[in-house]
C-alpha cells in the first residue's frame, strides 16, 4: 500500500506538481481501489478465521494478524505515508530526472518496449488468452499428478516421543522393567540432552497436538529432549534400527518412534479402518490390508490397535446342575468376582477418608493372589448354606479372547496403523494403497467395509471445513468489488484472474519438491486475494482514464504501463518478504506457494488481463 501511495507521489512530482497537490492525489486516486483490495485480501482469509475444524484452531491467527495488519497498512498508506512524502521527497530533484525523458515520465526504453509489448497482446488477445488457459489446464494435471499433498508437516521441535507397546495383558511390572531398559539405552547416548519416560500411560500434554495416549498396563512412552535438530534425526534412525534388529532385544515388543506433529493429532499418518459385525471377519481383513501394507516400501511399523488376543478362562455354568444344587450363575459371578478382584463388604472411616474393607480370595504362602490352578476349588455357596467346588457346577474352558475391541458408531472396528520409511508423503501412499485394495473391498461381505483414515482423513475435514465457508468469502468479494468497479462485466474479470494463480504454485512446488498441504492450502486462497487486489487497482484505472476521455485501446495499454511499476513493487516486496519463511517446517509450503503464484500472476495481470480486457469489451485498435 505504501508503495503505491509513494509511487503516485513521484509520478505527479516528476510531473511538474508541488508537494502538497501530490500527496493529496496520491489519496484520492488510489485510496479506494487500495482500500476494495485490502478488504478483498482480507475476505479471501475468512475461510481460514471461520471454518469450523480442529485444523482451523491453528490458523485462526492468520486471519487474525493479516485482517489487522492490512487494515493498519492501509491506513499508513493513505495517511501517514503522504505526509512522509510531503516532508522527505524533494520535487525538485524529480523533475530534473524526468526532464531526461521529456514531459512523458513513461517515454523510457524500458516503457517504451514494455509499451509494445502490451500492445502487441492486445493485437493477438486470444493468443494470449488460449496460452494462458493451457496453461492453466496444464497446470491443474501437474498439481494432481505431480505435487505430493500433505496434511501437517511434522513438527521442529527437538522432543522425540518413543512408544513401548507389550504384548496385551502384560502387567505394570513387565512394562516398568522395558522401560527401564530403554531408559539405560537413553542415557548413554550423546545427542539425548534429558528424558522423562510413563508408565502405564502416556506423559501428559505439553504440546496442544500432542497425541494422548490412553492408560494401558501394557503400555509405556519416553519424551526424549534431543540436543539439536541434527541430533533428533540421528536418534531418531539409531533407535529404530536398534528396536528392529532382531539381535536388539526388543523382538517381544513393539517400539515406536515418532516426532511432536503439528496441527490436530493423527498418530500414525497412515491407517485403515476395517468394520463388521464379526470380530473374527474383521481381523482376517485387518490381516490380507496389513499384508498389503507391508509390502508398501515406504511404511514400515504396519500394527493394529486391537493388538494380540489374550489368555482367558470362560466359566460354562451347567445350568441343570446349578439348579438341583440350590445355586445360580448370580452366585458364580459372585463367588468369582471375591475370589478374582475383591467385593467390598464395608467401609472403615479415617478423618475425611473412607476406606473399602474388601473381601478377597485367599492367598498362596509367599502372600502372591492364588493361582487360575486353584480356580476348580473355589467354593461356591448354595442356599442350604452349604459349598461346594465351582468344578461341579461348571466347566472352565481356557480360550483366547480379545483384549481390546473399538468401536466406531458401535460397530467394531480395527484400525490398521503405519509409519513412513522415507520422505514419501502420507496422502501419496493412502492413495495408493486405497486403489490397490479397491480389489478387496469387492470381495468384503455385506456390512464390512474398508475405510482410509489418518491424516488424509483430518486432511479432508479440515478442507470440507473451508469450503463450507468459501460462499461467504465469495459473496464478500463480489460485494466488495461491485461496490469498488461499479459493472458486472469488470468484477467477473477481475474474478477470473484469480485462480491463475496455479500456473506459478505448481511451478514452484514442482522446482523445489514441495509438499502441497494444509497451510499452503491457506497460501493459495491468500494469493487469490492478491491477485485480485492488483487485479482491481489496475482494472479501476482503466475506469479512470476511459472516464476522462481516452479512447478504451489507449485507456488500457497506458493504465497497464502506469500500474507497471507499483504492481510489480508491491509483489517483488512480498516475495522477498516470504524468503525468510521457506526454510521453517511449518510456513513453508506457504511461502513457497504464495511466492511462486505472485511471480506467475504480475505477469498475467500486466499481460493477460488487459488482453482479456480487450476481448471482453471487443476493443478495436485506434
Amino acid at each position: 500500500d505504501a508503495i503505491i501511495a509513494v509511487e503516485m507521489m513521484v509520478v505527479k512530482m516528476e510531473q511538474g506538481w508541488d508537494r502538497f497537490k501530490a500527496a493529496t492525489f496520491a489519496y484520492t486516486s488510489t485510496a479506494f481501489p487500495m482500500l476494495t483490495g485490502t478488504l478483498v485480501t482480507a475476505a479471501a482469509f475468512t475461510p481460514v478465521g471461520f471454518s469450523k475444524s480442529a485444523a482451523s484452531e491453528y490458523t485462526f491467527s492468520i486471519f487474525a494478524v493479516v485482517s489487522i495488519a492490512l487494515g493498519v497498512s492501509w491506513l499508513v498508506a493513505v495517511v501517514f505515508t503522504p505526509y512522509l512524502g510531503y516532508k522527505l521527497l524533494d520535487p525538485a530533484k524529480l523533475v530534473s530526472l524526468a526532464q531526461k525523458h521529456g514531459e512523458d515520465i513513461y517515454n523510457t526504453p524500458f516503457y517504451r518496449r514494455f509499451r509494445a509489448t502490451v500492445t502487441g497482446c492486445l493485437r493477438h488477445r486470444w493468443k494470449v488468452i488460449i496460452a494462458t488457459v493451457l496453461l492453466f489446464v496444464l497446470s491443474i494435471v501437474a498439481f494432481n499428478k505431480g505435487v505430493q499433498k500433505q496434511f501437517f508437516p511434522s513438527s521442529s521441535r527437538l522432543e522425540l516421543l518413543v512408544d513401548l507397546w507389550l504384548p496385551q495383558g502384560a502387567s505394570l511390572v513387565a512394562t516398568e522393567h522395558e522401560v527401564k531398559r530403554v531408559e539405560q539405552l537413553l542415557a548413554k547416548d550423546a545427542n539425548v540432552s534429558s528424558f522423562t519416560c510413563y508408565i502405564g500411560n502416556g506423559t501428559p500434554r505439553f504440546f496442544l497436538s500432542l497425541d494422548v495416549k490412553l492408560f494401558s498396563d501394557n503400555f509405556g512412552q519416553c519424551v526424549i529432549m534431543t540436543r539439536d535438530f541434527a541430533a533428533r534425526e540421528d536418534l531418531k534412525h539409531r533407535l529404530e534400527q536398534i528396536f528392529t534388529s532382531a539381535t536388539g532385544g526388543y523382538s517381544h515388543l513393539h517400539p515406536h518412534v515418532s516426532r511432536l506433529e503439528n496441527g490436530p493429532p493423527v498418530g500414525y499418518p497412515v491407517q485403515f479402518r476395517v468394520s463388521g459385525a464379526d470380530v473374527e471377519q474383521v481381523r482376517g481383513i485387518a490381516e490380507q490390508v496389513s499384508a498389503l501394507m507391508r509390502a508398501n516400501p515406504h511404511l514400515q511399523d504396519v500394527s493394529y490397535d486391537w493388538n494380540e488376543k489374550v489368555k482367558s478362562v470362560r466359566v460354562e455354568v451347567d445350568q441343570d446342575k446349578a439348579r438341583a444344587l440350590g445355586t445360580s450363575s448370580r452366585e458364580v459371578a459372585q463367588a468369582l468376582q471375591g475370589w478374582l478382584n475383591g467385593i467390598a463388604l464395608t467401609q472403615y472411616r479415617e478423618g475425611d477418608q473412607l476406606i473399602d474393607i474388601v473381601f478377597r480370595g485367599q492367598k498362596t504362602s509367599d502372600g502372591e493372589p492364588a493361582g487360575l490352578d486353584r480356580l476348580p476349588d473355589l467354593d461356591i455357596a448354595l442356599a442350604n448354606g452349604a459349598h461346594v467346588p465351582l468344578a461341579q457346577v461348571a466347566k472352565l474352558v481356557p480360550t483366547l479372547e480379545e483384549g481390546v475391541i473399538w468401536r466406531r458408531n458401535r460397530v467394531p472396528t480395527l484400525t490398521v496403523l503405519a509409519d513412513m520409511r522415507d520422505k514419501t508423503q502420507p496422502a501419496t501412499v493412502s492413495g495408493q494403497l486405497n486403489t490397490q485394495l479397491d480389489t478387496l473391498r469387492a470381495r468384503l461381505p455385506a456390512g464390512y467395509h474398508v475405510e482410509m483414515g489418518g491424516s488424509v482423513e483430518e486432511a479432508a475435514k479440515g478442507e470440507t471445513a473451508i469450503k463450507a465457508v468459501m460462499p461467504l468469502m465469495l459473496v464478500g468479494v463480489i460485494t466488495l468489488l461491485m461496490m469498488q468497479l461499479q459493472s458486472i462485466s469488470r468484477t467477473v474479470i477481475v474474478l477470473l484472474t484469480a485462480p491463475l494463480g496455479l500456473i506459478g504454485v505448481t511451478a514452484s512446488l514442482l522446482i523445489f519438491h514441495v509438499p502441497f498441504g494444509f497451510v499452503a492450502n491457506l497460501g493459495f486462497i491468500a494469493l487469490a486475494g492478491m491477485i485480485m487486489r492488483n487485479s482491481v487497482i489496475l482494472v479501476d484505472q482503466i475506469r479512470q482514464d476511459e472516464e476522462a476521455g481516452k479512447t478504451r485501446w489507449e485507456a488500457i495499454i497506458s493504465s497497464t504501463v502506469r500500474r507497471f511499476r507499483p504492481i510489480t513493487l508491491t509483489a517483488a516486496a512480498a516475495i522477498l518478504a516470504m524468503i525468510p519463511l521457506t526454510r521453517q517446517v511449518f510456513w513453508g509450503p506457504m511461502a513457497v506457494t504464495i511466492m511462486g503464484g505472485l511471480v506467475v500472476a504480475t505477469l498475467l495481470t500486466c499481460l493477460f488481463l488487459p488482453a482479456l480486457y480487450a476481448a471482453w469489451f471487443k476493443v478495436r485498435e485506434e
